[in-house]
Order: structure tokens, then sequence, then C-alpha cells
């Protein structure tokens, strides 16, 4: 990923936590604004100038990879208008493989080659947790952006799994009229709860 997408990443967090009311930016943070501020909106601006104008939306981005890994689950997926074209960045995980693709946010075309890019036993232990707590869940990333698209009147720009005091959580940004907002959603468990 690059700085420049990771900065944009960082500032679009910051940006949904703070319309959630969540707490004030660290202080480490806002000295990385200092001075930056309108260049970092421009280019978030940019971004969201992008994907309001994409053809393809992030559902059905999401069936679009769904089906490149029949049995896989989406994990990850986000709008990357950095990219030329612009770009949905999917991460499927099918048995103990991380499946990474990018669909063309204008046709839905896939860049698939046909090869894993990592194996789960190659991530952090955090992400390890995810994916395993994901196994006990019955919902998909689909249905939480579904839900979140409704419950905001929005479109989703992102979406991924987010653990908290051991809950698994699907986390979604959603583009609404008052701005982005992050939405959290708790899916019940495969044996209910």
């Amino acid at each position: 990923m690059s700085k420049t997408r990771l900065a944009l990443l960082v500032i679009l967090s910051a940006w949904v936590l703070g319309s959630l009311g969540a707490a004030a930016k660290s202080s480490e943070t806002q000295h990385a604004l200092d001075g930056q501020n309108s260049e970092l909106e421009e280019t978030i601006g940019r971004e969201l100038e992008l994907f309001r104008s994409a053809q393809l939306s992030l559902q059905q981005a999401l069936l679009i990879a769904e089906r490149l890994h029949t049995g896989s689950r989406v994990v990850d997926i986000s709008f990357d208008g950095e990219s030329n074209p612009p770009v949905y960045r999917v991460k499927n995980i099918q048995k103990n493989q991380i499946w990474e693709n990018a669909i063309d946010a204008r046709t839905g075309s896939s860049n698939t080659d046909g090869k894993h890019a990592l194996s789960v036993k190659d991530l952090e232990a955090e992400d390890r947790r995810n994916l395993l707590a994901l196994r006990a869940v019955r919902k998909t990333m689909s249905d939480a952006v579904v839900v979140a698209e409704r419950s905001t009147r929005g479109k989703a720009i992102s979406g991924g799994l987010k653990s908290e005091d051991g809950t698994l959580f699907f986390v979604v940004v959603v583009d609404t009229a008052d701005g982005l907002k992050q939405v959290l959603l708790e899916p019940p468990q495969v044996g209910g709860r």
C-alpha cells in the first residue's frame, strides 16, 4: 500500500471517527496534519468524487469477488481511486488462503491471476483471530454492507473486520449525505446467541 493511500485511509478513519463523536485525535495525528489540511482535504475530495462516479458499487464488487473464488468469503474491501483505473481492492478467504484481487470500478473486470497472495499462518495474530472468529458467524460482509447502507441511507466505500474485547465486528464505512459514517455490526454466531 502506498504511503499516500495509507495516509488517506488514516485521514478517512479520523474523519469517520470524528463524525461519530469518538475521542479527539491524538496529538501525534494532529501534529502530522498541521499545515496539510487543505491538501489532504483535496485528496480526500478527489477520492470521494471518483468513488461517487464509479460505475460499479462496492456491493457489486463484493459479488464479483465471491464468484472469482467459489466458496470464499470477503474479509476486506475498499475503494482505491489512486489506481488507474479506480478499483475495489478485495481480500477473500478460502480455507487457509487469502486471495487478493482488484476489481475495476468501471467495468467489473478483475486482475485475477489464479495465485493466492497469503497463507493465513503468515498473518499477524490479531488477523488470524479475526478470521477464526469469522468461521463462527453466519453473516457475510455482503450482509453487513446491505445493513449499513440501509441504516445510513448511503453507499458503502469500504468494509473489514475488527475485534474488540474478543467480539468480532464487521466495520463498514458509508458515504452519506451527512459525510462519512462508520457502522459497526456484530454478526450472530452460527449456533445462535
